[in-house]
């Protein structure tokens, strides 16, 4: 490919970009992963069906999401399902998200060695000043009812409502505990930061994170048995480590850092992480490379490998950090996953024209774009439709 593209500049100017086109994918059978590791995928609409995206359900394209969830599969991967990836809250509604639980569950079954988690929380609960604790709790079991009802694990994801409705550190104990005593199964809980979602400012009941740690470390170790590992995504390394190190034996910690995940799931003297990561989703055949020679005992080449995917997880994941499902559907549609760049609630339109061209040049950089050729016609697309150009 030697064909040279005009990218917008944040600044409104244009670059010139030649593509290195340079896919990194696995050549042969990768061996078993030492860590474990979730992607949290994203749902496909079909953008025909779907007329009034800011204000309807989204009608999902469920052969198209399903077969993603099969290319993970084949990389090695569990998947984190119905989670913020998916836009739960934010485009998916609990009557999709619902749907998308019962189906990708059974689906699983007929895929040897898949797994799967799934996202349980409160969205279809209004997070509004009147909202009481026991509605909160009543809105948490109907969502793991479902997730039992289908044999699944269950991710028990941070709830809006119980931000705004719990008033101490004692609250988030009190139902937490009573959830996590009740679920047939060990379930991974799940600490999302304000920059993913800013009405989860103050989880854990406490906007002092060292405060914050103390709780959910108390909690944990009074349901150590009922806790599988913990998810934490609140991008900086620190609070994760300190965290990892004062987990019972058997609790996993999951990094949910999407700009600190290479060095964190290779981890230290003390420890390392697993992972459970929306950034997963685009860089899954590179993603999966690199983990197979950390399996293998080639820390260095996992890192040569891994390290140049951080730069473009953290470009998609800048602030506003909520919008960084963009930019996971936008490779998704360069690397052919998909036929159209559209999604639930018109996301798409969340980010802007030069955000777009910087990921294309990074996902090129790094060997994430599998498929050259196709990305840079869909670029061309874009950037046509968009820009004129």
């Amino acid at each position: 490919m030697t064909h040279t593209l005009q990218l917008p500049q944040a600044d409104g100017s244009l670059k010139p970009y030649t593509p290195k086109a340079q896919p990194i994918a696995p050549a042969r059978a990768l061996p078993a992963f030492n860590r474990t590791v979730y992607a949290a995928s994203h749902v496909v609409i079909n953008p025909c069906a779907t007329q009034n995206p800011f204000d309807d359900s989204p009608v999902v394209d469920w052969d198209t999401t399903l077969a993603f969830r099969d290319h993970l599969y084949r990389l090695g991967f569990k998947v984190a399902e119905a989670m913020d990836t998916a836009q739960r809250g934010m485009g998916v509604d609990w009557a999709v998200a619902r749907e998308l639980i019962q189906r990708s569950i059974r689906h699983a079954r007929t895929v040897p060695g898949a797994d799967l988690a799934c996202g349980v929380g409160t969205d279809q609960l209004a997070a509004g000043p009147e909202v009481t604790l026991e509605q909160v709790e009543r809105a948490y079991r109907e969502q793991f009812e479902v997730v039992q009802a289908e044999g699944g694990t269950a991710i028990l994801m941070a709830s809006r409502a119980l931000a705004r409705a719990a008033r101490s550190a004692d609250d988030y104990h009190r139902l937490y505990g009573r959830l996590l005593q009740d679920s047939d199964k060990p379930v991974i809980l799940h600490w999302l930061g304000e920059m993913f979602d800013p009405a989860l400012k103050g989880y854990w009941g406490s906007s002092d994170i060292p405060t914050a740690l103390d709780t959910v470390t108390a909690l944990i170790r009074a349901n150590a048995s009922k806790v599988e590992g913990i998810k934490v995504s609140l991008l900086e390394a620190k609070w994760e480590i300190e965290l990892r190190r004062r987990l019972p034996a058997g609790v996993k910690m999951y990094t949910g850092d999407d700009f600190n995940y290479a060095e964190l799931i290779a981890g230290d003297a003390q420890g390392h992480s697993h992972g459970l990561l929306g950034i997963f989703d685009p860089i899954a055949p590179v993603a999966a490379v690199a983990l197979g020679e950390l399996a293998a005992g080639n820390t260095q080449r996992y890192r040569e490998l891994l390290d140049p995917t951080v730069a473009l997880s953290r470009e998609i994941f800048r602030a506003p950090t909520r919008h960084y499902k963009a930019g996971v559907v936008f490779l998704a549609w360069l690397n052919g996953h998909q036929r159209h760049f559209s999604m639930a609630a018109g996301a798409q339109a969340s980010r802007g024209i030069a955000h777009y061209a910087r990921v294309f040049e990074l996902a090129d950089q790094c060997g994430v774009l599998a498929q050259p050729d196709l990305a840079l016609a869909r670029m061309q697309q874009l950037l046509a439709v968009q820009c004129g150009l």
